[in-house]
């Protein structure tokens, strides 16, 4: 899948040229065969993770000690460009491995994370993090979930939506007050191990626009009991401060993967259009359909490129949140345009089901909410100005 054509980045060592091929081999005999069921069955089987940690797919970032692999962010993101163009684009292994496991690495104890880590990296247990509330949507300083001390531990209680992993995660970082009194400096992180865990319940798995796989879902936390060692690190108050220093990986991975679906796009797109007759002639023959193409390829190859360098500044710790949310907000936003176009270009075809480019279209519109609103990134930006 080469629709578009840039040379290999500074940062694209040969051990990572060797990470892509296996990934993009694995992927393409696991998966790969398997992704129109679970696209029909609405969701996608709890093996998969252990099948990715099997093959070394997950926390690959982690260091070897704690059950990684003992590489960087280019690491993951060789990896989750394969599971896009794949067509996974559903599978929570970005989240899990990109931002649920760093959180334990930089802000957890030592305990913590040789408790957590080794089984994150084998897919035993599965992560997520729950932040968004009903009603709350991007404002996190404004949730209502308490966790309360109570002789050695906390009391934990309330309610959250929208939580990618939910019907599978057995590990879930809670995003809660532990002072209400407070705005930023009450919240605090709360690892939450959910199996066995009394007053914990998995609400509906919701139903999307797209991403129909995607086991996102309600969660509830009702008076569940937890440890004191449940707190992320020492000290609480310390969870805004937290969240807000991950933003650039969480928003780099969100552009990641939007540049990848582009690619996808126009990789199915440019095929059909090769195939397909009207008029007396293939589609691709029209000069509307050329031009079209053209432009798409054009701001998927400059959009790319950007990306690469995104990654490259962020491997060395270089990575701004404004440079991170224009990186966000840029190819999200020519995601929408480039599955749009591309779709136009298969016709009634284009708009069933059974085509690739109509899952994908749909897929594609969540990019531009999640991971911070594009609104949202256009303030952080101006904010620089």
């Amino acid at each position: 899948m080469n629709a578009i054509t840039v040379p290999r980045p500074a940062w694209m060592t040969e051990d990572l040229v060797m990470l892509e091929e296996q990934a993009r081999r694995f992927m393409h005999g696991e998966f790969v065969p398997h992704l129109d069921k679970w696209h029909e069955d609405h969701l996608y089987p709890r093996e998969v993770w252990t099948k990715a940690g099997q093959a070394g797919l997950l926390c690959a970032s982690m260091p070897e000690e704690y059950g990684g692999a003992g590489g960087t962010f280019a690491h993951e993101a060789i990896i989750n460009r394969e599971y896009s163009l794949a067509g996974f684009d559903t599978f929570g292994a970005p989240l899990h491995s990109g931002i649920v496991a760093p959180y334990i690495l930089r802000y957890g104890t030592e305990e913590q994370k040789k408790r957590w880590l080794p089984k994150l990296a084998t897919g035993e247990l599965v992560g997520a993090i729950a932040m968004s509330e009903p009603g709350t949507g991007s404002d996190l300083q404004g949730v209502r979930t308490t966790a309360v001390k109570k002789g050695n531990g906390y009391v934990l209680n309330g309610a959250k939506t929208f939580i990618t992993n939910g019907q599978h995660a057995n590990l879930i970082i809670v995003v809660a007050k532990t002072d209400p009194k407070e705005r930023a400096k009450g919240i605090s992180l709360m690892v939450v191990e959910t199996d066995g865990a009394q007053g914990f319940r998995r609400g509906r798995k919701l139903k999307k626009l797209g991403m129909d796989s995607a086991d996102t879902s309600e969660l509830f936390f009702e008076d569940v009991k937890l440890p004191a060692e449940s707190l992320l690190g020492t000290e609480e108050g310390q969870g805004f401060a937290q969240l807000m220093q991950e933003l650039p990986q969480e928003r780099l991975i969100v552009a990641l993967h939007a540049i990848a679906m582009c690619e996808r796009a126009l990789a199915l797109t440019i095929d059909y259009v090769k195939q397909r007759d009207a008029f007396g002639k293939k589609i691709i023959e029209f000069q509307n359909t050329q031009f079209e193409l053209a432009d798409c390829k054009t701001e998927v190859t400059v959009g790319h490129v950007f990306i690469d360098h995104c990654i490259e500044r962020h491997v060395k710790g270089e990575l701004d949140t404004v440079t991170a949310s224009m990186a966000k907000t840029w190819a999200t936003d020519l995601l929408g345009k480039v599955a749009d176009r591309c779709l136009q270009l298969f016709g009634g075809y284009g708009y069933m089901d059974e085509y690739p480019i109509s899952r994908l279209y749909r897929d594609a519109r969540v990019m531009r909410i999640y991971a911070g609103t594009n609104e949202i990134m256009k303030l952080v930006i101006a904010r620089s100005l």
